[in-house]
Parts: C-alpha cells; sequence; structure tokens
C-alpha cells in the first residue's frame, strides 16, 4: 500500500501540473460518501483526470506516467519490451516482497500510536525487521550489478519505494538495516537526491 503522497511524487518526476485535496483522516472524511464515491475502499488516495477517477497508488502511477511520458522522461521504459519487463518485476518485489515487510513497521510506529493511542507490537515490529533484512539482502545483491533496481536507469519501480521508506528510514529500528548494506544506501541516497524527491519532502509532515 503506498501512501498518498506518492500521487504528489509522480506528478513531479513528470512536470504534471496537478491540485492536491486533502483528506483529513482524523475526522474520517475518508468514510464520506463523498469520498466513497471515488474510492469504494474509504481510503486515500483517489485521482481525478476528467471524468476519469482511479483510486490505488500503483495504477494511478502507471496512469500519470503513461500519460506524461516523453522522449527523456518515461519512467515505464514501455518502449523497450526487456526494460519494461524488469521494471515489471521489481514494482512486483516491491509490492509482494519490500511493502509486506516495510508497512506492518510503519504500521506499528507511526500509526499505532497517533490513531490509537498504543504502542507498537513487540512481535509484528522483530518480525518484520528480519523479513525486511532479508529483502534488503536481495536489494543488495542486485544492486551491486546495476545501478537501480530494474537496470542502470531510474524508473518506475525506484519511484515506488520512495512514500514509506522515505519516513521508515528515520525510525531507529529501521536506518540500521540500509546502512548495514552499501549498495543500498548508495540506491537511496540516489533516489533521495533528486529534486522532485526533495520538493515533495519538503511538503510532508515531520513527525
Amino acid at each position: 500500500m503506498l501512501p498518498f503522497h506518492a500521487l504528489y511524487h509522480f506528478c513531479e518526476e513528470v512536470k504534471a501540473e496537478y491540485e492536491r485535496v486533502n483528506v483529513d483522516l482524523d475526522t474520517g472524511e475518508h468514510k464520506s460518501p463523498a469520498h466513497l464515491a471515488r474510492n469504494p475502499f474509504g481510503q486515500v488516495p483517489a485521482f481525478q483526470d476528467g471524468d476519469l477517477v482511479l483510486f490505488e497508488s500503483r495504477a494511478i502511477g502507471r496512469y500519470v506516467l503513461r500519460k506524461f511520458k516523453s522522449s527523456d522522461v518515461d519512467l515505464l521504459h514501455g518502449s523497450s519490451l526487456e526494460e519494461s519487463a524488469m521494471v515489471d518485476v521489481w514494482l512486483e518485489v516491491e509490492a509482494q516482497q519490500y511493502d509486506t515487510a516495510i508497512f506492518p513497521i510503519f504500521f506499528q510506529v507511526m500509526v499505532v500510536p497517533r490513531f490509537f493511542g498504543g504502542v507498537p507490537d513487540e512481535k509484528v515490529m522483530e518480525e518484520s525487521l528480519e523479513k525486511l533484512g532479508k529483502v534488503l539482502d536481495v536489494y543488495e545483491a542486485r544492486l551491486s550489478q546495476t545501478k537501480y533496481l530494474a537496470g542502470d536507469f531510474f524508473s518506475f519501480a525506484d519511484l515506488s519505494h520512495f512514500p514509506i521508506t522515505h519516513f521508515a528510514i528515520k525510525f531507529p529500528q529501521v536506518a540500521p538495516l540500509f546502512e548495514a548494506r552499501p549498495h543500498v544506501k548508495a540506491w537511496w541516497e540516489s533516489l533521495a537526491s533528486r529534486p522532485a524527491f526533495k520538493k515533495v519532502a519538503a511538503q510532508l509532515p515531520q513527525f
């Protein structure tokens, strides 16, 4: 599950104009009839372009990147069958392996205290950190061979890691996992240095 601010990053990377509409989660606005008409699961994000309404971040990302691709900005690499296939592979890795490991950590550290007034479940944290470490071992091996995940080119596969990692890498439990893997660390630092990354990150709340 990619957080809502992933959409801003997609748009910034391809320099697409967009209007940001905030949904107040604290008051349950995401469960209102108006928002349910945009996202029937009562979650964020939702996206509208003319009469087209989309939900699910990765689907929205693909739409934005397809619509606004150019000769020098094609983050799906659709002109190359092999490159686009590698982008698809690492997007699946992000969704099925990386996200399933790091999102529970994000949820326990950020969501549980803020929205439920609780404390992180140590068992969930331990299991998720162990899983994340194993995933990052695979990333380290891959990134020792290529600059980015899909190859020696930046793509949606890299971009999709930004939303949660931007927060989670600041957690004292997560940061050492990146620090211990030099190629993963260099990859993340390369992503964090991108102008679009910096612009979106500056607009996000600080926790």
